[in-house]
């Protein structure tokens, strides 16, 4: 059996080969007629026209293309009075589910049976997040979105990585560029919290997309739960030997695609993460996360609180004990 990259490649070849070299067409036109297509090479040659469309679109064309499947993709009305009196007569529920189904989710489904679109799908919704902001109408796309990514995202697809110094380049540098709660100034600060003895580095990853983190979560062993933020990234500091320590601080945890805004992947993430150091230092005996309060400042002005150094409250810490449960 071929090895499923090779497979992927070859049906990627297969589907270009297939592709015409005409005008550009309407994402929406090749939309309905990927919904009406039942050649597997066609559906691949559809559902690469459509996403390579889709992603030249500006932002007000990309709204009416969004405004389009809400239109023209959503529930079926008269299909769904019809299973409902088919129910009513057979008792088959399955006639129910079929017909409320909105034909935005198989139309999903079917460009993601192209080789490489999973992650073009992601990045396709953070962009449409962006819109539901301002036009609430689109929000019934964006749950079909995130309807069918809780199924394709779920625990049982996920992979756990450490990355460490040897992990790959590539993958060190979406660490600095994703991490935005405590900014990694370079290579240097990035080396001591991957790998010093004392720090760990751990991300979900998924087979759709292997080389992009989902999540991931900073560690530090440490002797005692620490008093301030600084005492965890300051670059001068005293090892910790992870034999000794004590204490394991979850004091930063990214979600690193926005597209996948919705799917809960922290709890799972932190629960195997804690699990895990159990297993491989004994000695810890307390686990907590260093999160900053939010909305600090703010809740100190209304109050009218005054102190020294006020300006640098939004940055102060709190400790929350993970339960022992996990």
């Amino acid at each position: 059996m071929a090895e499923p990259g090779l497979l992927d490649e070859f049906l990627t070849r297969v589907a270009r080969v297939g592709r015409g070299r005409g005008p550009a067409r309407d994402p929406l036109e090749l939309c309905s007629e990927l919904l009406g297509d039942k050649g597997e090479v066609s559906g691949l040659v559809a559902a690469l026209d459509i996403l390579e469309g889709i992603e030249a679109l500006d932002r007000e064309d990309f709204l009416r293309f969004c405004q389009g499947l809400a239109a023209w993709f959503g529930v079926d009305k008269v299909a769904v009075e019809a299973a409902i009196a088919t129910y009513h007569k057979t008792g088959d529920a399955r006639v129910l589910h079929e017909a409320a189904e909105p034909r935005s989710q198989e139309l999903i489904r079917r460009i993601n049976r192209a080789p490489g679109t999973t992650a073009r799908l992601v990045a396709l919704r953070a962009r449409l997040i962006d819109l539901t902001r301002t036009h609430p109408d689109l929000k019934g796309v964006d749950r079909d979105f995130l309807h069918l990514f809780s199924s394709w995202f779920n625990r049982g697809f996920l992979e756990l990585r450490h990355v460490d110094w040897s992990s790959p380049a590539s993958a060190l540098e979406k660490i600095i560029s994703y991490e935005a709660v405590h900014e990694i100034s370079g290579w240097d600060d990035l080396r001591q919290r991957v790998a010093d003895p004392d720090r760990r580095l751990s991300a979900f990853f998924h087979p759709a997309m292997p080389g992009e983190p989902l999540i991931f979560v900073e560690v530090a062993l440490m002797a005692e739960i620490p008093g301030a933020i600084g005492d965890i990234i300051a670059v001068k500091r005293d090892p910790v030997d992870p034999e000794a320590a004590k204490v394991a601080v979850f004091y930063s945890i990214l979600n690193c695609q926005k597209g996948l805004r919705g799917i809960s992947f922290g709890n799972f993430l932190i629960k195997q993460v804690v699990s895990e150091l159990q297993r491989e230092l004994p000695g810890l005996s307390t686990f907590v996360t260093r999160s900053p309060v939010p909305d600090l400042r703010r809740r100190a002005d209304a109050k009218g609180i005054e102190a020294p150094g006020i300006a640098g409250l939004e940055n102060a810490w709190g400790s929350w004990p993970i339960p022992s449960m996990i």
